[in-house]
């Protein structure tokens, strides 16, 4: 089966320039084949492919997701018959509708979506829903990511306005913020495709709770959590309802089936947010999470922040003990935080991330 990428997005907003950085940094090993729907646009440089050991069908006669959508499907069948790829990137031109262009390609047999991005500059993003409405929703709405362009400079509040009118039209699209000079094309398709997200990390946080506990280990704050109680009862995981703010906010309570005591409920809290910490400030905020009274019992903390000071931030917290140190930027920031009993509003006032 062959795999399909699609990136969707209006004129100018940078589609190809992120298509060469995940063809020089993501995709090599890959059989790859670009198909190119200009349309008013410069497409990617001939050559540059041809060095680059991929095979490019241009189509030049207008927009595959209206009059073209039938020979479009041709043009994968042909694709699929003449070069037998591993991927399939389609650079639909900027006018299009990205729900007729995933219509389009799920009428392929033999190729599958892989992922369907919408690159954005986060700049023009009020502008244009404002001006091009239906045209410009229809691509955040069916985006799986949304890779903003144009974001270094941007200040904060332009870029959280930003964040928070996509989030109204798509509450569950991973949303890069971090300028793409700052990742490697491997983290940015690590998002496109969803392999690393919030959910992820979150499944990651409680995988260790589990692990510590199912034996009836102590967690350190006082409480005590079973994985299983004599008849076979295990944790169930529930979604509560997801909190958008500026940010993107989940919350997963998990608890036992059975009478229990209130003690062994627990919570998994996470907010991706482009906001700026300093250190100092999160050094405070780790330190004033062993106030029970006020965030509830914290397990454990961890996340990835851009700072205010020109890098990057990566922390870990267990009670008492706290790891703070820069590293790599993050395609968006991340804060993680599992415990019993959490107060999420509290921790979110706590870490500045809920309006």
């Amino acid at each position: 089966m062959t795999k399909a990428d699609i990136f969707s997005g209006f004129l100018g907003a940078g589609k190809t320039t992120l298509i060469k950085k995940l063809i020089a940094e993501s995709y090599r090993g890959e059989k790859l084949v670009l198909i190119e729907n200009e349309f008013g646009e410069i497409g990617i440089d001939g050559g540059f492919m041809r060095d680059a050991g991929i095979e490019v069908n241009e189509m030049n006669s207008g927009c595959i997701c209206c009059s073209l959508v039938g020979d479009f499907h041709d043009a994968l069948m042909k694709v699929l018959e003449q070069f037998a790829p591993d991927r399939i990137l389609i650079e639909p031109s900027g006018v299009g509708k990205l729900s007729d262009i995933i219509h389009a390609v799920a009428g392929v047999e033999g190729i599958e979506i892989n992922s369907a991005a919408v690159v954005a500059d986060a700049g023009k993003c009020k502008m244009y829903m404002k001006n091009f409405g239906e045209f410009y929703n229809d691509q955040i709405e069916h985006a799986g990511a949304i890779v903003l362009s144009r974001t270094g400079g941007m200040s904060a509040p332009k870029l959280d306005e930003c964040v928070s009118l996509l989030r109204q039209h798509n509450a569950e699209a991973a949303i890069i913020t971090t300028p793409w000079d700052q990742l490697d094309g491997a983290d940015i398709l690590a998002a496109i495709e969803r392999t690393d997200t919030l959910e992820h990390e979150l499944a990651e946080l409680e995988q260790e709770h589990h692990h510590h506990h199912e034996h009836g280990a102590d967690c350190g704050c006082g409480c005590h959590h079973h994985h299983g109680d004599d008849d076979g009862h295990e944790h169930h995981i529930h979604h509560h309802e997801h909190e958008h703010h500026h940010e993107h906010g989940h919350e997963h309570h998990h608890h036992h089936d059975g009478e229990h005591d209130a003690d062994e409920v627990f919570v998994s809290w996470g907010v991706e947010t482009p906001k700026k910490f300093s250190e100092s400030e999160l050094h405070a905020a780790l330190a004033a999470l062993g106030d029970e009274a006020k965030y509830g019992a914290v397990l454990r903390a961890k996340g990835i922040v851009d700072s205010d000071e020109g890098h990057w931030i990566h922390f870990d917290y267990v009670p008492g003990e706290e790891d703070v140190r820069r590293g790599g930027a993050g395609v968006t920031g991340r804060l993680c935080v599992i415990g019993s009993k959490l107060d999420t509003a509290a921790l979110g006032k706590l870490f500045g991330v809920q309006g």
